[in-house]
């Protein structure tokens, strides 16, 4: 990481009428012949809605780790009441949440000289988020690559939502290596796009390359429409940049996880919350 603060910029200041009303933004996403409307209160205005999950770090030191999933019952491992760690190392650094410098060797018990987080992959224990949006403020340095981890279009930071497994979840990516935005679903099955056995198809696809080195906002939401299929969205800096629908979700209309991954570089994030969706149905 370079030597920026590790605090996101401060959020602007606001007009007397914004707060006066408590303005609601209002993103209307329209798929094939249906509308529905992404309802998310101002969160500088009166109308703020409670955080179903707002997860805080402290000043310095390991979270939890790979070492601590893999074996859980040693009296050596790092347990988080709120995180997993499947891969890699989750350290508090000022506040927020951090890999550490990524590498691809095992993390032992206290990640002291290795990380493991060139394959980060970090869920909630609580896996009872369904219509939720998460919002965080994330950094990210170029990608890297090492032995075990050659460059993939893929390196970058995704959003989990709906995570039921390593191989049935939602994967939200706001900065890959080749500088596209893309909402992806995960099935089990015999796919060999990774390790996992779990297959991935395409929902939507964009290109929005943000700048590495910099703070920005990140939000994912998913949200169940009347008609079975599940909604997505995907909004940076303020900005909707893809949304994508799901039309045989399957499992994966029921509530889940929510998480972070990151693969060859480095991810600094905080603020991390999941707010409840509000959804308005309309006719297309």
């Amino acid at each position: 990481m370079n030597d920026e603060p590790t605090h996101p910029p401060k959020a602007r200041r606001i007009s007397r009428r914004r707060l006066v009303y408590g303005l609601i933004l209002v993103v209307v996403v329209v798929i094939g012949a249906g509308t529905a409307l992404f309802l998310k209160s101002n969160e500088e205005g009166p109308s703020k809605p409670a955080a179903l999950f707002e997860p805080t770090f402290g000043k310095e030191g390991l979270v939890t780790n790979a070492f601590a999933f893999l074996y859980p019952d040693n009296p050596r491992a790092k347990l988080s009441r709120d995180w997993i760690a499947t891969s890699g190392s989750l350290f508090a650094k000022d506040g927020a949440g951090w890999t550490g410098v990524p590498d691809a060797e095992d993390t032992g018990p206290d990640s002291a000289r290795h990380t493991e987080s060139a394959v980060f992959r970090l869920v909630t224990r609580r896996r009872d988020f369904g219509a939720v949006t998460v919002s965080v403020w994330v950094r990210l340095d170029p990608p890297i690559t090492t032995p075990r981890t050659p460059a993939r279009e893929w390196d970058g930071g995704h959003i989990w939502l709906r995570y039921h497994s390593p191989q049935e979840l939602y994967g939200v990516s706001f900065r890959r290596r080749d500088g596209a935005v893309v909402i992806k679903r995960k099935i089990p099955g015999s796919g060999t796009e990774n390790e996992d056995n779990g297959s991935y198809a395409t929902l939507a696809e964009s290109t929005h390359a943000i700048s590495y080195g910099t703070w920005h906002q990140v939000e994912a939401g998913a949200v169940n429409l009347p008609s079975g299929s599940v909604l997505l969205r995907l909004e940076i800096d303020g900005k909707t940049v893809l949304t994508g629908e799901d039309h045989t979700p399957g499992r994966l209309t029921r509530p889940g996880g929510v998480g972070l991954r990151a693969d060859n570089t480095e991810l600094l994030f905080r603020d991390f919350r999941a707010l409840p969706v509000q959804t308005t149905p309309t006719s297309g």
